[in-house]
């Protein structure tokens, strides 16, 4: 993912990127008001797609056929099916892929800062506009204006994992009254 993010930095640049001079504009992708975003949700969903495509494909081909067929011979239309028979089948199998999945993405700091480096810059602030919580508390802790401030940097750190750790937690539960439906 790190070559990854840096090949996109240098596609996306404002003077010499290949995406603005095949579009033939000068969007300003990493320094923007609004592009920054939008190029780190497209950098991110780059990444992201093959495993979560991967991971969705072995799951619906690990549903048995039987229980749509099933499901057919009751009468039930196509949305039914997908509701009641494929969704929570497949939702089983990649529930514990998106608590993962939102755990990294939550301290995706290496995208953040491979791409845009926090910026655009916001006055008065340590914290860059797309700065996430671990990228301002690196800032904190090793750059920006103020010096080392490692108590700060130290109280976001758990506040991140404290957030990491509660959502997760209540992920599993429900993955977990999940798999007693299934049974």
């Amino acid at each position: 993912s790190f070559m990854t993010a840096l090949v996109w930095k240098g596609m996306l640049n404002t003077q010499f990127g290949i995406v603005n001079r095949m579009l033939g504009v000068s969007i300003p992708w990493l320094d923007g008001q609004w592009m920054p975003y939008v190029s780190i949700l497209l950098v991110n969903t780059w990444l992201g797609y093959p495993y979560m495509f991967l991971i969705c494909t072995g799951a619906l081909q690990s549903i048995p056929g039987d229980l749509n067929e099933a499901a057919i011979v009751d009468g039930a239309s196509g949305v039914a099916r997908f509701r009641r028979v494929t969704f929570p089948l497949l939702l089983i199998a990649v529930a514990p892929l998106l608590v993962a999945s939102f755990a990294f993405n939550f301290n995706n700091f290496n995208l953040i800062y491979l791409l845009t480096e926090g910026k655009p810059s916001v006055l008065g602030s340590n914290a860059g506009r797309t700065d996430i919580l671990i990228s301002f508390t690196y800032k904190l802790a090793f750059g920006g204006g103020r010096g080392a401030d490692y108590g700060y940097a130290a109280t976001f750190s758990f506040i991140i994992f404290m957030i990491v750790a509660g959502i997760s937690a209540f992920s599993f539960r429900f993955t977990r009254r999940l798999e007693e439906i299934r049974r």
